[in-house]
């Protein structure tokens, strides 16, 4: 009788599986509706635009990581300075940290943001030649870049769709109860699956600029707001006849 031979073990390492999306929370009743008519207001009332002040991909890196903790108009007071002395990623990977330091000390928390820009122009010239890369997979490979930042990049640097959440859009995009959920990526999923990709740069940015002259968080004013006929949030609805 012959004795049955032991399986060998397979060589062959095993096949990777392919990590699911985690299910998003069911949007809020009438949040596509909600979601369209946002779109258009706002589209009437904003440039789909960032506020930092930049002539290239390069130069709308550094100052988003330099927007951190403060103000962009802060931000653009710093950057002229700071871009005619280091104009390209090779020359600030190569710049002497202390200088680099004085040049963003009005921008607050400076210590550690020169060390973020020096750092990702050192990541730019190693992996990219000095280029700012037009993907999201090559944006996250750079020191400080989150989603957030990466899809300011691609929208307003490379004009690819891309919808960047922060503080403002958490709190707009609830308040219009276009998602029930504060985390951003699952924001970003939800807000995209409404939004034709078209849209997804500048309604981003006008939700931001929308949050900052408006919808301010400590004093809204719902009764300027062009959204106040049908946000959920509204302290006061528009009079007869006017939107």
């Amino acid at each position: 009788m012959r004795r049955s031979q032991p399986r060998r073990a397979s060589s062959l390492p095993p096949r990777a599986e392919k990590k699911k999306a985690p299910p998003l929370p069911r949007l809020p009743r009438g949040a596509r509706i909600r979601a369209q008519l946002t779109v258009e207001r706002l589209r009437e009332a904003y440039p789909a635009a960032t506020e930092l002040a930049h002539e290239n991909p390069f130069q709308l890196l550094i100052a988003t990581i330099l927007s951190a903790q403060t103000t962009d108009k802060m931000v653009n007071l710093v950057t002229p300075k700071l871009f005619a002395r280091y104009p390209t990623a090779f020359d600030l990977a190569a710049a002497n940290p202390a200088e680099v330091e004085e040049i963003v000390k009005p921008t607050g928390f400076y210590r550690v943001k020169a060390r973020r820009i020096i750092a990702a122009s050192r990541k730019l010239v190693e992996l990219f030649g000095g280029e700012v890369p037009a993907s999201m997979e090559g944006l996250l490979q750079i020191p400080g870049i989150g989603r957030k930042t990466a899809n300011v990049i691609l929208g307003a640097g490379f004009n690819q769709p891309g919808f960047a959440v922060d503080t403002h859009v958490i709190r707009l995009t609830n308040l219009l109860k276009l998602v029930s959920t504060r985390d951003p990526v699952k924001i970003e999923r939800q807000v995209c699956s409404m939004v034709p990709p078209e849209e997804w740069t500048g309604l981003s940015l006008r939700l931001i600029l929308h949050g900052r002259r408006i919808c301010i968080a400590r004093r809204p004013r719902c009764e300027e707001c062009i959204l106040n006929d049908f946000c959920p949030s509204s302290t006061t609805r528009p009079k007869p006849g006017k939107r």
